[in-house]
């Protein structure tokens, strides 16, 4: 009998999010998998979980997926874990998954933290009809995919890194227009978690004089 694929969310901060049921499966799965095995190390400590851990990331998961699907064949369970929130969301776990499908291999994703959910909530924009856009590309595709979204009517939500933001929203201004309305967060379930809201340009004058640091989930109001 084939084992089962488990994908466990992580906190994205607060280590009181962890729940119940994901310290359990993480505890019973024969093999776990993270993004990084220095960063799951801690985590993985404090809740008291001695396991065999791997590191599957995005350099890697091709030619790991294949020996992961052969421990799943012969019976053994598996846990992926992300450095924080749900796998295969911006992070590694989609490919994996599809491969372990096609093996015809069980798959179940528990429910938990990813940083999207609260930032749209928190963001007052319309939570009904959304689009999530993770990472804009960096370089190749990214004035495309303004010019496509400039054109969206739900409420968009994008991650940045803390180095590109500033750049970000100056692209917001031009591609969206310096009075669209906005709502970063920042920290979100950390000691500093912050959110501003505010149009483009007033987001901006806010981060030219306040410290650029944590991972930003950024709201964007859909065009009216």
């Amino acid at each position: 009998m084939n084992g089962k694929l488990y994908l466990v969310p992580t906190p994205i901060g607060n280590l009181e999010d962890m729940t119940f049921r994901a310290i359990r499966i993480l505890k019973e799965s024969d093999i776990v998998l993270a993004e990084d095995t220095r960063t799951s190390a801690p985590l993985l400590k404090h809740f008291g979980i001695e396991k065999r851990v791997f590191a599957h990331h995005q350099h890697n998961e091709h030619q790991s997926s294949n020996e992961i699907v052969r421990f799943l064949k012969e019976g053994k369970n598996v846990a992926l874990i992300s450095d924080a929130g749900t796998p295969a969301i911006s992070d590694p776990g989609f490919f994996l998954v599809r491969e372990a499908l096609k093996n015809e291999i069980a798959v179940e994703c528990l429910p938990g933290a990813t940083a999207f959910v609260p930032a749209l909530v928190n963001s007052g924009f319309p939570t009904d009809r959304f689009c999530f856009e993770g990472f804009l590309p960096v370089k190749k595709g990214r004035q495309t995919k303004y010019k496509q979204l400039a054109e969206e009517e739900r409420t968009i939500i994008l991650y940045e890194s803390p180095h590109r933001l500033i750049k970000t929203l100056e692209e917001f201004a031009t591609y969206f227009g310096p009075d669209r309305m906005i709502s970063v967060s920042r920290e979100l379930t950390k000691m500093f978690e912050e959110t501003v809201r505010g149009t483009v340009e007033e987001v901006k004058v806010y981060y030219d004089t306040h410290p650029v640091k944590g991972e930003f989930v950024i709201c964007i109001k859909g065009k009216d």
